[in-house]
């Protein structure tokens, strides 16, 4: 009996951990996996006529990014006035850099959106051990729980010995 329940409960035990890392994944594919990347250099292109845009309330930059700890985010602006991203001046037909060195959610002033602030979201990388830990961290328990419910629902029953007459 002891081996037994100790072969549904592991059972139990890989399903939970298949189970979760199968969900985790499904999450993390539907959230954009734009943090499962090492720390590189991203561009920021201010078109042209963005000025003007701004100016009659119109959008045509995302009002907000997600960067990885470590990224430097360089601004390129292509438009004929000078633009501003918090600490950043940027100059017609210029371009500057900042490096993103600490976790955080940031809100910059900026000039090229009609809301005059650019979201700055920066998460540490995503890695494949963090990934697998997620998978153990939600896995173990729904296991676990799946291995008690099963004995609830199908309880193991010892071999009745035959009586003696």
């Amino acid at each position: 009996m002891q081996k037994k329940l100790l072969l549904r409960m592991l059972l139990c035990l890989v399903i939970g951990i298949v189970l979760a890392a199968i969900g985790s994944e499904l999450a993390f594919h539907f959230q954009g996996q734009n943090t499962s990347r090492a720390a590189g250099t991203i561009e920021l292109f201010i078109p042209a006529g963005t000025a003007l845009k701004v100016a009659e309330g119109e959008s045509i930059i995302p009002a907000s990014q997600t960067f990885v700890v470590g990224d430097t985010l360089v601004v390129n602006n292509q438009d004929s006035v000078t633009h501003n991203l918090g600490p950043l001046i940027i100059p017609a037909g210029a371009s500057a850099s900042m490096k993103l060195d600490q976790a955080g959610n940031l809100d910059y002033v900026c000039s090229f959106q009609p809301s005059r602030y650019y979201g700055i979201d920066i998460q540490p990388a995503l890695t494949i051990n963090t990934r697998l830990e997620a998978s153990l961290i939600a896995g173990i328990p729904l296991g676990l729980l799946l291995g008690v419910y099963s004995l609830v629902l199908f309880p193991i029953n010892p071999k009745e010995k035959p009586s003696k007459l």
